[in-house]
């Protein structure tokens, strides 16, 4: 059966493509294949692991409101995350070790930043938790009732949008380097406002590609391992989903 593309660079085209009885001489048995419930508890685990590292550096932000006490653990968080990242996507087979260390080192970025947008808004990271948690669980039950199908059309649209949508923020990130700013998009006005709408809406879709891209793993056989991985994939959306949605409720604020 031939796996579809997401747009997760996690869980490329090619993340299961190779995987399979043949590689491992046939001895993969029922036991020791990747399963739907397996994926969800270990992305439970990487939840809690991201939480544990957040709420560390968050209360270590609050008593003084000094980014100096958090911004080595962010730095660490950030680059440490990145790292992690791209040895998981090239070493599927590490991944019951490095998807954690993922987690964690992404809640130290999290906690803190989250900690510092919390002491201008108050309320916003808890709203922020909440709103990417209800579209994970949403999306999650519509797409398992067979609400939401998952076509080539809807797929190759996702993709197309990710891809845009990241590209836009390296020419964005290069640009600043010469003081050019997109003040309009990234402002609370309108048009920033219907921008990052319009963001967390791709952002979410992908979780819906997430989703159906670990069933295809599980129904082609994938070893145990590929649960972690699969994990981790759900992970670098939700990051991705958060971050998106903290940045709208900025914006959002900013104009009260």
């Amino acid at each position: 059966m031939a796996l579809m593309k997401t747009s997760n660079p996690a869980l490329g085209a090619n993340t299961f493509s190779n995987i399979s009885d043949a590689q491992y001489g046939g001895l993969i048995d029922a036991a020791d294949r990747m399963t739907l419930n397996g994926t969800v508890n270990k992305t439970g685990i990487l939840l809690i692991c991201a939480i544990a590292t957040a709420a560390w550096t968050w209360h270590l932000f609050l008593p003084e409101h000094d980014m100096s006490a958090v911004a080595p653990l962010m730095m660490l968080g950030l680059i440490g995350g990145f790292i992690c990242a791209m040895v998981t996507v090239f070493k599927k087979q590490w991944s019951a070790v490095t998807a954690p260390i993922y987690a964690l080192l992404e809640g130290l970025v999290l906690g803190g930043l989250s900690a510092s947008i919390e002491l201008r808004y108050p309320g916003i990271a808890m709203q922020a938790v909440g709103l990417t948690f209800g579209t994970l669980f949403v999306l999650l039950i519509a797409y398992r009732s067979g609400m939401i199908k998952v076509t080539q059309k809807f797929r190759l649209g996702v993709v197309a949008a990710t891809g845009g949508i990241m590209f836009f923020y390296l020419i964005e990130m290069l640009l600043s380097f010469f003081g050019i700013q997109f003040t309009t998009i990234n402002g609370g006005g309108p048009i920033g406002i219907g921008f990052s709408l319009i963001i967390v809406g791709v952002a979410a879709l992908n979780l819906v590609l997430d989703f159906d891209f670990i069933e295809q793993g599980v129904q082609s056989g994938a070893p145990k391992y590929m649960e972690w991985y699969g994990a981790f994939g759900i992970m670098v959306t939700l990051v991705w989903l958060y971050l998106e949605i903290l940045r709208l409720l900025s914006k959002m604020r900013s104009r009260n």
